[in-house]
């Protein structure tokens, strides 16, 4: 694991970062960075046998699981 460099302030980042010289993810805790807004939380949804057999088929054809496919279609159908 790569040590994290001292903490510095946004003014010294985007000065490192514009003079190219050095690595500025060096000063950034990758291991615990979140992107807000999309951590998961967990739903229960009932779901008719033939629509999870239908669910299955297209997931099968796609070669991804159900719980993929239902992400994905939803995703679109959200508009993101």
């Amino acid at each position: 694991m790569k040590q994290r460099k001292k903490t510095i302030s946004t003014k010294e980042l985007d000065k490192i970062f514009d003079e190219g010289k050095e690595d500025v993810l060096d000063y950034f805790d990758l291991e615990n960075a979140r992107q807000p807004g999309l951590e998961a939380k967990r739903v229960n949804v009932d779901f008719p046998t033939w629509m999870v057999q239908s669910l299955d088929r297209e997931a099968n054809r796609l070669g991804v699981t159900r719980q993929s496919l239902i992400k994905m279609w939803l995703a679109e159908r959200l508009g993101r």
